[in-house]
């Protein structure tokens, strides 16, 4: 893998991470105050939504970099 690729994958999952991220903390925020988590839980709760939705979206726009630059590049 070239540096051009690596520096592709990067980019698709930071991408997905940030993407990722500003979702969950908006799903996270509706959430909590919908089932109405009790005081400083919150915080938890919509931290917790926030970094496994960074991860996933992440990883799946990091691997579809991926797969998209072995495709691009003829392997």
């Amino acid at each position: 893998m070239d540096n051009r690729c690596v520096n592709r994958i990067m980019t698709g999952a930071s991408l997905g991470g940030a993407l990722g991220g500003s979702i969950g903390a908006l799903y996270g925020t509706y959430e909590a105050f919908r089932y109405k988590v009790p005081g400083i839980y919150k915080i938890r709760y919509i931290g917790q939504t926030t970094l496994g939705s960074a991860a996933v979206f992440g990883m799946f726009l990091g691997a579809g970099s991926l797969l998209h630059c072995g495709r691009s590049q003829g392997y």
